[in-house]
């Protein structure tokens, strides 16, 4: 059982940082962050690197990866409703 909810909890992960790739795309495809809110996606950013250090210190690596994964994929439409913003 414990194997199951490690695998269930990884899983997750791989989910909440799929959640952020339609949004990359959208952005992409209009060239423009209308109605991105850079507060909401940079508080996502934060939890989320907050949560890569503790899952580090804690030696939980599924914990530290998972985070790392959703924060690159935030990080993306971070990055990408920035840049369409000033552009």
């Amino acid at each position: 059982m414990k194997e199951i909810v490690t695998f269930l909890f990884g899983l997750g992960f791989i989910f909440n940082a799929s959640l952020f790739v339609p949004q990359a795309i959208r952005i992409l495809k209009t060239q423009s962050a209308r109605n991105i809110s850079l507060i909401t996606f940079a508080g996502f950013n934060f939890i989320q690197f907050n949560s890569i250090f503790y899952g580090y210190y804690q030696n939980d690596w599924i914990l530290m990866y998972g985070n790392l994964i959703s924060f690159i994929a935030c990080g993306a439409v971070t990055l990408l409703a920035i840049y369409y913003r000033n552009k």
